[in-house]
């Protein structure tokens, strides 16, 4: 009767691991040790301090992510800009149709060659855009050997 009562119970909890880590290893810091070790622990990104410990002494690589207000600001600012550039772009599409409906030939012509200048005074603004992106690029984003 014993034997059937083992049989009859049922395992509740937590499933149990196939290699669980029962091994333990202590190490003890001063305060300036400890200090760095909290700096290097917040640049990984990682959440769990044995984790972050692990993949140092293993020699994985430990990813450190510094993020700067101004870099996400220009990358923001830059993204909306070429979204009303492109904006800009559906709606001159737009006015060349309406141009051609609505006109004769001959004053449609005359406001598309205004539209032309305006365009192509845009497309040195946005050359301008990409030469200054370039240069950011280079010298802030980009890490030299």
């Amino acid at each position: 009767m014993n034997e059937n009562s083992k049989k009859q119970l049922k395992k509740t909890g937590r499933p149990l691991k196939n290699d669980p880590a029962k091994i333990r290893y202590t190490i003890s810091f001063n305060e300036e040790e400890h200090a760095r070790f909290l700096a290097l622990f917040d640049q990984s990104g990682m959440q769990v301090k044995a984790h972050f410990i692990t993949s140092c002494i293993f020699d994985k690589t430990i990813k450190s992510v510094h993020i700067d207000k101004g870099t996400v600001d220009f990358y923001m600012r830059l993204t909306s800009f070429h979204s009303q550039f492109r904006s800009i772009g559906v709606n001159y599409n737009q006015i060349v149709k309406l141009l051609y409906k609505n006109f004769s030939e001959k004053k449609a012509a005359a406001y598309l060659y205004k539209l032309e200048k305006q365009t192509a005074e845009m497309v040195g603004l946005f050359k301008e855009v990409v030469q200054i992106t370039e240069e950011f690029d280079k010298k802030y984003l980009k890490k030299q050997p």
